[in-house]
């Protein structure tokens, strides 16, 4: 397992998917058709939740594969070994991606380890629930923006000088930078940050035949959401606002990435999918 320097060090999140119960299933749906034969794939949050989905899918299409997670090892252990499974190589990397200085070492080591990088999904994220405003700290709302969008742009500019013509920019949004959130007022501003990023970085980068878009999913069973601090009440009934009635599995998500990730999506960019439960939020 190789590691990075931390500068900010958080107790609680994202939390441990091994610890859930009942489970999250990850587990692609089907067999591959080779769609990302010979690319390398860099999966911020790729411990666990989506990121781990969207390993295991990437890999099964033929992906190798670099997880970048925070303090989760068992997790990382875990989805590399799956992406190995799939017989494809995988590198797991702790590293605290709210630092530019750490962002720019782990790409060094993904070059120097996988030779170079074609995908870059950033899935990263933390939520931090209040419902007062005059209750968020300073450090709190600093951690948020840090995990959630500065470690975008951060990523983006280390692995800039190596993405070519075909490569993929996918950004990790969400429902509530749509339809806000009453309890995550932090979290949701960077989520909407994170739209607009992804909209302006593709006007930025189209030129260049690179494409960026987004994925804005609803509630997901992943660890954000119970050690992100949910009261047992609200996961108790997670996702049951949803239309379709019930909470979205990780591995219902996964296949929104790979599709913007692919040759499947070559003619979109600057777009959102929004795998959430049909939930209609007209952006």
């Amino acid at each position: 397992m190789v590691e990075t320097q931390s500068m900010i060090h958080e107790d609680a999140l994202p939390g441990n998917e091994h610890e859930l119960d009942p489970k999250p299933e990850w587990q692609p749906r089907y067999p591959g058709s080779g769609r990302l034969q010979g690319k390398v794939a860099v999966i911020t949050g790729g411990d666990s939740g989506i990121g781990r989905a969207v390993a295991a899918l990437f890999a099964r299409e033929g992906a190798d594969i670099a997880i970048i997670h925070l303090m989760e090892d068992e997790d990382a252990a875990e989805t590399r070994r799956i992406v190995e499974a799939e017989g494809q190589r995988a590198l797991a990397i702790r590293a605290d991606i709210g630092d530019k200085s750490v962002c720019e070492g782990l790409v060094r080591q993904i070059i120097a380890s996988l030779g170079r990088i074609d995908i870059l999904v950033n899935n990263a994220g933390e939520q931090h629930p209040d419902p007062d405003i005059t209750n968020i700290t300073e450090n709190q709302l600093l951690r948020t923006f840090q995990t959630n969008i500065f470690a975008m742009f951060y990523m983006v500019q280390a692995a800039r000088p190596h993405l070519g013509q075909g490569a993929a920019i996918i950004n990790t949004t969400s429902v509530t930078g749509y339809q806000g959130s009453r309890n995550l007022l932090d979290y949701s501003a960077t989520k909407g940050a994170i739209t607009a990023f992804t909209r302006s970085l593709s006007e930025n980068l189209v030129k260049d035949g690179i494409r960026v878009n987004a994925v804005a999913p609803g509630p997901i069973w992943t660890p954000l959401n119970p050690f992100g601090g949910a009261d047992e009440e609200k996961i108790k009934h997670f996702g049951q606002s949803t239309p379709m009635g019930r909470p979205g599995q990780p591995n219902e998500v996964a296949p929104a990435f790979l599709f913007l990730a692919c040759e499947d999506s070559s003619y979109m960019s600057g777009q959102v999918l929004h795998p959430n439960g049909g939930t209609v939020i007209n952006g």
